[in-house]
């Protein structure tokens, strides 16, 4: 017998699909795979003779299902209890059938970025039945990460080049942002809680926008590419105080910051004064006793010590200001892509390009499985 009940013979002659297979055709990895089925008793996997996971295609079917009940905003503990329940897509707590879903494009673009063109028009227009089946089928032919880097970040420039030409309003940029958003967050709870308990088995990394910075989709890109990869990745969102920050990532025994900076608005809160140095120590934050009071004579935006005057402050007064925050800070957006030497010039790393890239970087730097494939052979 089988852990799922079954003989070996009753599934041996019926197509199945191992993790890696099931990952590629609906996009969920076999980390999360594994943890809906401890959580909620679903997928129903069986063990061939290795041990390894095979899935049937009744389970690729309801993992399906179960992606579509999230992506119209509905919890995951209720949507695999919607999919048990084999509840249609649409039909959550409504007695009467709605109207039935849009089929998928058969002729969508084959060009990516014909696919990423369609996808930003649908947006534009506020067509979301048209994004949603532009999205299910980059999908359906891409890891997530390549849809992340060559359908959704593509649109997402091309409709911020439409707004700052003026052919369209910021209220079609935020339409636009707001439907991708809900989106990304679908993706981002598919692939592990807020700090990946019951899946999550690598180190945390506290990911936040810049003080000011209130842009945030990249960043969650990026938080989705590490949660995939196994890192687990509390998430804060926009405008975050960088003192309020470390205090959040230090509590939770964080290895790493990962800071979102997008344009020179995200640094204007970076003055010494917003930041005590010191070291954390018994629970709490010790300020350094040789801090000025008043920032250093010739500091610039970011505390960033200028032709290296110090003032008579101590060491750490004069130290980049990501330095003074007790652990690495990795530095990703457009501002630091545009002028990558900024990341060291703060005192952080910077992250790299794109979400894959920098998923890749951060996992070496935290010596986290620098060589995993993006999909690996299901662990027995």
């Amino acid at each position: 017998m089988t852990d799922a009940g079954g003989t070996n013979g009753q599934w041996a002659q019926t197509a199945m699909f191992t993790a890696s297979e099931v990952e590629t055709q609906t996009g969920v990895a076999a980390a999360t795979l594994r943890q809906w089925e401890r959580r909620y008793g679903f997928p129903h996997p069986v063990r061939n003779q290795s041990g390894y996971r095979l899935y049937s295609p009744e389970d690729v079917r309801d993992i399906g299902v179960m992606l579509e009940h999230q992506r119209r905003g509905i919890s995951a503990r209720l949507a695999a209890e919607l999919t048990l329940r084999g509840v249609p897509v649409g039909h959550a707590g409504n007695p009467e059938p709605g109207p039935e879903p849009r089929p998928a494009p058969a002729r969508a673009p084959v060009d990516l970025p014909d696919l990423a063109h369609a996808l930003a028009q649908a947006l534009i227009t506020a067509d979301h039945a048209w994004a949603g089946d532009l999205l299910a089928v980059a999908h359906a032919r891409l890891p997530v990460e390549d849809v992340l880097t060559q359908v959704m970040s593509p649109a997402l420039v091309e409709i911020g080049e439409l707004w700052a030409r003026g052919e369209i309003t910021i209220a079609h940029e935020r339409g636009a942002s707001h439907y991708l958003r809900s989106r990304l967050s679908a993706l981002m709870e598919i692939a592990g809680s807020e700090e990946g308990r019951g899946g999550g088995f690598g180190p945390l990394v506290v990911a936040a926008c810049a003080p000011g910075e209130q842009h945030e989709l990249g960043l969650m890109m990026l938080t989705l590419a590490l949660r995939r990869r196994g890192v687990r990745v509390a998430y804060l969102g926009a405008n975050v105080p960088l003192g309020d920050l470390t205090t959040f990532a230090h509590e939770r025994g964080a290895q790493a910051i990962l800071l979102a900076v997008n344009g020179d608005w995200a640094l204007e809160g970076w003055v010494p004064g917003d930041w005590v140095p010191g070291e954390w120590s018994g629970g709490r934050w010790v300020p350094d006793p040789g801090w000025p009071a008043e920032p250093p004579a010739g500091t610039a935006k970011g505390g960033r010590a200028l032709n290296g005057a110090s003032n008579g402050a101590s060491p750490a007064a004069t130290r980049p200001i990501l330095q003074r925050l007790g652990l690495p800070v990795f530095l990703g957006g457009a501002l630091i892509n545009a002028r990558p030497e900024l990341a060291a010039e703060l005192g952080g790393h910077y992250a790299g390009p794109d979400a894959p890239a920098a998923t890749a970087i951060i996992s070496r730097a935290l010596g986290h499985r620098p060589d995993a494939p993006r999909h690996t052979p299901e662990m027995p």
